[in-house]
């Protein structure tokens, strides 16, 4: 019992400390200075790309959503055909 209690803890401690040792770079100054920058963007736009697509996905889908929940009330407001 005490050498599997041992070989978990080895275990735990290896994966915690090599889990510790990453290190990230800290981008928080870049994108500060990318969302400040006045270029006439929206925020929301700023990010490039992905975040166009995103936007444009987002606004499709809600299209979509609101389209859809119209029609659905309009035919849920007609009345059932006698059989």
């Amino acid at each position: 019992v005490y050498l599997l209690f041992q070989a978990l803890h080895q275990v735990s401690q290896r994966a915690i400390s090599t889990a510790s040792r990453r290190q990230f770079a800290n981008r928080v100054s870049e994108n500060q200075k990318l969302f400040q920058e006045d270029n006439g963007l929206p925020v929301h736009l700023k990010g490039g790309a992905k975040d166009s697509l995103l936007y444009r996905a987002t606004a499709g889908l809600t299209m979509f959503g609101t389209m859809y929940a119209l029609y659905y009330l309009l035919v849920s407001s007609m009345p059932k055909k006698p059989n």
